[in-house]
């Protein structure tokens, strides 16, 4: 099979788990236009599907990602180019945040710039203890803007602040303190560590794991006032569905609770 026929992004599914493989891991997993496509065409596939209950987004080869294709940018410059890239990588991340299930990056080398905004968009993140990340663009004359949104909403702000202007390097144990990763494992532990987070999400109800992501990141861009508002809403609403219920009443009668499949 020719290179450039070679799928940009490899998807799997089994039990109620998809997992997406950036799949161009010899040249580390650039988000070129094309794998921006791609993943963009998943991510609004599955949010779709109500038989997905949690995303996985992994990678090939030695690097999770090395962020855009500056090569492509390179090639490419006009304004005009350069505003719809970034306006298609920011719709692409938001639509991660905006889905209704949980995705999970599981990282296992480098992950910079925009690769690094990738993991920080996701909702949680397992690393490698050989990952590293970064937002390097400073490196190369081009401050890591768009990836400090997400940045910047995972990790304390001179921290942020730190990594943007100085473009170094940290390592998986630092982003895991600074809260950029949720856990960090021997690389030969890190599907095994995935697959117990997983489990521990898809045995809740769905209703209440999508409700819970919606309202999480509505809340955090809101004064707090109109923050307890729509969580008072939320929690009123989640009550009523019929998993809610079965659980509260399970609880009561000091018992597992029995929810059917959704």
């Amino acid at each position: 099979m020719a290179y450039t026929d070679t799928p940009f992004l490899l998807s799997h599914h089994e039990k109620g788990v998809t997992t997406l493989t950036l799949n161009r891991g010899d040249i580390l997993n650039p988000l070129s236009e094309e794998m921006l496509s791609a993943l963009q065409e998943q991510i609004s596939t599955i949010a779709a599907d109500p038989n997905v209950r949690v995303v996985i987004l992994a990678a090939s080869g030695k690097a999770f990602c090395a962020g855009h294709d500056l090569k492509q940018m390179r090639a490419n410059p006009s304004m005009t180019y350069y505003k719809a890239l970034f306006n298609q990588c920011s719709k692409l991340m938001l639509s991660i945040q905006q889905m209704p299930q949980p995705v999970i990056a599981r990282v296992q080398g480098i992950a910079t710039a925009a690769g690094c905004q990738l993991v920080s968009m996701c909702d949680l993140a397992v690393a490698s203890a050989e990952a590293r990340f970064a937002v390097s663009g400073v490196n190369y004359g081009l401050f890591c803007s768009t990836p400090s949104v997400g940045l910047t909403r995972n990790v304390p702000r001179k921290q942020a602040m730190e990594m943007l202007l100085t473009g170094e390097f940290i390592d998986a144990q630092t982003a895991c303190e600074r809260g950029l990763v949720n856990r960090v494992v021997p690389a030969e532990q890190l599907d095994q560590e995935i697959s117990s987070l997983v489990a521990s999400i898809v045995a809740k109800p769905a209703v209440a794991i999508t409700m819970g992501k919606q309202l999480f990141y509505r809340q955090l861009e809101m004064g707090i006032s109109a923050a307890y508002q729509l969580a008072g809403e939320t929690m009123a609403c989640n009550m009523m569905d019929a998993a809610a219920l079965e659980g509260v009443q399970a609880f009561i009668e000091k018992r597992s609770p029995d929810w059917k499949p959704s």
